[in-house]
């Protein structure tokens, strides 16, 4: 395989660009001095840009808007113009309250890809694509992780098992990058690398809310979750290091293939003692309910009974080592990306201010 570098000089395109996690990519890019087409699905929604545009005057990079649909031939067109790396970011993440999972799912995910890299295929000048799958594209339940031929998942593991009915967001990430993988090998005018992150968590740098990670905080905080939390460990990740393995793996030529990118093993619980121990005032939840009482009141959180069944009480163990040692990343201290998060939620008054 061709060891592919790329010109710093030239624009780098971040879709999705007013996200939680590219707007850390596109914060530390402009800190590098580099230009940055960022696209956004509606340029007058200045609320949703905002951040960035504050950002942008603080920093020596360049950063250009593009209006983009992921629903919308040729919609990337024009922002791809000229850029040797592409990291595409923008794909719907949502855990509840889906209506209808092929609408708000599996087709923006699936059809964000296509248009994409047909818009990188056709430019001439992409070299590099960076997509952002997730953990989830690797395993479905967590329940199968100990038939697993390492009883940990890895990069070699594929989500075999979701489906638009049970699981939609995993398995729309899972074909989604399923697409990213052929549609490289039928074009085979740029590579591509996956980072696949475990559940991100840490400060945001704008004020909306409606990411899940977000939103699993405010619960938290706000108390809704204060009689208990569901057992279970998930692999959690700084978003600050997942934006910055975004930009090793664009940058770096030895970079191939999917990378696993998560720290550590930790559960609801875990975070809430963290955040107690900082800001004791908040009503935190002190204990695990049983399995069979989150059961119960699955379906009135958004969850179905499905899949408390095959995922909550079991561990999700990982290998992240190729990651580590491939894009040579430090990772953040699960307490400080924590301590971080609660702290911008307090400031940016998103959680009441308690002493």
């Amino acid at each position: 395989m061709t060891m592919r570098t790329i010109d710093p000089k030239k624009p780098i395109l971040v879709t999705g660009g007013s996200g939680y996690m590219a707007s850390w990519i596109i914060k530390y890019l402009l800190e590098e001095g580099l230009i940055v087409h960022a696209t956004v699905r509606n340029l007058n929604d200045q609320k949703k840009l905002q951040h960035l545009i504050d950002i942008q005057h603080l920093v020596p990079g360049t950063l250009k808007f593009f209006q983009a649909d992921l629903l919308i031939d040729g919609s990337f067109d024009e922002a791809i113009k000229g850029c040797e790396l592409v990291i595409h970011t923008a794909s719907p993440f949502l855990l509840t309250g889906i209506k209808d999972a092929k609408k708000q799912l599996i087709q923006p995910a699936l059809q964000g890809v296509r248009n994409v890299f047909f818009a990188a295929n056709e430019s001439g000048s992409v070299k590099r694509i960076v997509l952002t799958s997730s953990i989830v594209a690797l395993v479905g339940d967590t329940i199968e992780i100990p038939n697993l031929p390492n009883q940990k998942v890895d990069e070699k593991c594929w989500n075999t098992t979701s489906t638009a009915d049970h699981q939609p967001y995993p398995f729309s990430k899972t074909i989604a990058e399923r697409e990213a993988w052929k549609l490289t090998e039928q074009m085979n005018s740029f590579d591509l690398v996956v980072i696949n992150p475990g559940l991100i968590f840490g400060p945001s740098l704008s004020k909306r809310i409606d990411s899940t990670s977000i939103d699993l905080m405010l619960q938290l905080m706000s108390g809704k979750l204060r009689t208990g939390v569901p057992t279970g460990a998930q692999a959690v990740v700084d978003v600050r290091d997942i934006a910055r393995a975004h930009i090793k793996a664009g940058f770096s030529p030895e970079a191939s293939g999917r990378y696993l990118v998560a720290a550590d093993l930790k559960d609801f619980l875990d975070i809430a003692n963290i955040i107690r121990n900082k800001y004791p005032a908040y009503p935190l939840p002190k204990k695990h309910v049983p399995k069979w009482l989150f059961k119960l009141i699955a379906p009135t959180m958004g969850y179905t009974r499905k899949f408390v069944a095959k995922n909550v009480g079991y561990d999700f163990n990982f290998d992240n080592s190729y990651a580590i040692r491939d894009l040579n990343i430090d990772l953040t201290p699960f307490v400080n990306t924590i301590n971080d998060h609660a702290e911008q939620l307090i400031n940016d008054k998103l959680v009441a201010q308690k002493q």
